[in-house]
């Protein structure tokens, strides 16, 4: 009989871009990073239907125009489908209006209408956030951090270092990532020793596995750290991470227009519309 093949998934991809050029990839790191704040204030402020939908056909939009297929999303895992599960029937039972009667019966929206309100704000900011990181380049974000951060050195807060530190954290990440998962895939690989008779022993040694594989992720760790600074060393310091002549160009005007046209847009139909109350 024959056997059907296991489901492909499709891993996180975060911190690369897509293949390709847009006006969307062209566009400066610093106002796409300023977009991403000024969408968070209606969501924050008015987070209802009308505002959210505005916004997810907003971001729909810029990702057909950058490019970004669904093939780039990834694969949800069971267990969270199974939380998000147990979350709804939770928020079900907390009732509140608005109130649905069927017959004698009568069922409180207000709880699972409240949950999948946050639960949407909580998707839509992070497919904002996604789709900053599929269309922006890891190396221009630690400019962009320093060059809108300017206005902070007057008050002596360390700008610099804080775009030098996101900048390595971001880069380090991916490679930090794909080094655990070799880590772990060859620990799989080592043979199992047999199951201990008692639970005390059982735990000991899971304890012991434990801390082998902690001791080996630090010495990776550290390990990946010295060679990325003698790297940075070798390229001039870590001044040149954060050093860039990038600039906001007209389009990115025009964007940053478009974008507060979207929020002051949203915040007004949420709070002085009628379509506010059916919200």
């Amino acid at each position: 009989m024959p056997t059907t093949p296991p489901r492909q998934t499709r891993p996180v991809v975060l911190l690369r871009p897509v293949p390709g050029t847009s006006p969307v990839h062209e566009l400066w790191a610093g106002t796409k990073m300023v977009a991403i704040g000024l969408i968070a204030v209606p969501m924050a402020l008015a987070p209802g239907w009308v505002s959210m939908a505005l916004v997810t056909a907003f971001l729909l939009a810029v990702a057909r125009l950058a490019g970004v297929s669904w093939n780039a999303l990834p694969t949800m895992p069971r267990w969270l489908w199974i939380l998000l599960s147990v979350g709804t029937v939770v928020a079900a039972f907390a009732g509140g209006a608005p109130n649905l009667v069927l017959g004698p019966v009568t069922f409180g929206l207000g709880g699972l209408l409240s949950y999948l309100q946050l639960l949407m704000v909580a998707v839509v900011m992070l497919g904002a956030c996604s789709l900053v990181s599929w269309t922006t380049n890891v190396a221009d974000i630690a400019p962009a951090v320093a060059k809108l951060g300017r206005p902070l050195k007057q008050l002596r807060v360390p700008v610099d270092d804080w775009a030098v530190t996101l900048a390595l954290s971001l880069r380090a990440f991916p490679m930090l990532l794909q080094e655990f998962r070799v880590l772990f895939a060859a620990r799989r690989l080592r043979p199992r020793a047999a199951e201990a008779t008692t639970w005390r022993e059982n735990y000991r040694r899971r304890t012991t596995d434990l801390v082998d594989v902690m001791a080996a992720v630090m010495t990776v760790s550290l390990r990946r750290a010295d060679e990325m600074g003698d790297a940075i060393t070798a390229r001039g310091g870590s001044g040149q991470i954060s050093a860039s002549p990038a600039r906001p160009k007209r389009t990115d005007f025009i964007a940053l227009a478009v974008v507060i046209t979207l929020s002051v847009l949203s915040f007004y139909i949420e709070n002085f519309t009628p379509l506010s109350t059916a919200s």
